[in-house]
C-alpha cells in the first residue's frame, strides 16, 4: 500500500522547509496531501504563496504514515490553533511517525512528545528547547527533527529512507546530486 504524509501548511511557514522535503517524498512515490490550517493555501516567509490539497479538517492518523509539520514564523500560528499538537500526540500515540523542522519541534514540545528524546531544532530555539542538539536531523523511534532550511534535503531524504527503504532515498539523493 502506498505511504501517505500530512504535510501541514500555515502562513508564514519556510518555503524551502516545506518544498524540499514534499519534493523529495513524492519523487519517492509517496503520497503528499498538503492541508492548510486556514483557508486554501498559505503564503510563505518570502511571500511564495502555495495551494493546499485540502483544508484540515477531519484528518487524522488513522489516515496517514507521517506526519509533517515544516517550520518558519507560521509555526507561531500552529501553536495557538493548537490542532498541530493535538495531531502530533495522536500520530505518536498511534506508532506513527512525527517529523518536525527549524521552530516546528515547539509544536512538539506543546504535545509532550520531547520529553527524555533526542530532537534537534534551529538554534534560535535553544532558549525554548535546552535540549536540542546540534545535529542536522535527529532520529529517535517515531520522531523525526531537522535544524532549519539549509538542512531541508537531509531532513526529506530521511523522511524517504523512513518510510521507503535507504536505496530509494540513495537513488534521489543521486538524482539531485545531494
Amino acid at each position: 500500500m502506498k505511504k501517505r504524509v500530512l504535510c501541514l501548511l500555515v502562513d508564514g511557514f519556510e518555503e524551502i522547509e516545506f518544498v524540499t522535503p514534499v519534493d523529495l517524498l513524492r519523487r519517492a512515490g509517496v503520497e503528499v496531501v498538503v492541508a492548510a490550517i486556514h483557508g486554501d493555501g498559505a503564503t510563505g516567509r518570502s511571500g511564495i504563496r502555495v495551494m493546499a490539497d485540502v483544508a484540515l479538517t477531519n484528518h487524522g492518523a488513522h489516515d496517514f504514515d507521517l506526519l509533517l509539520i515544516p517550520g518558519g514564523p507560521g509555526v507561531g500560528d500552529l501553536r495557538r490553533d493548537g490542532r498541530a499538537a493535538a495531531l502530533a500526540r495522536d500520530f505518536s500515540a498511534a506508532g506513527k511517525i512525527v517529523a518536525a523542522i527549524c521552530a516546528a519541534p515547539l509544536v512538539l514540545h506543546d504535545a509532550g512528545l520531547l520529553a527524555g528524546r533526542r530532537f534537534t531544532a534551529h538554534c534560535s530555539m535553544v532558549d525554548q528547547l535546552p535540549d536540542s542538539l546540534g545535529e542536522r536531523v535527529v532520529e529517535d523511534g517515531s520522531l523525526i527533527t531537522s535544524r532549519g532550511a539549509g538542512t531541508a534535503i537531509d531532513f526529506g531524504l530521511a523522511l524517504v529512507a523512513r518510510l521507503t527503504d535507504e536505496a530509494t532515498a540513495g537513488k534521489i539523493a543521486a538524482d539531485i546530486m545531494a
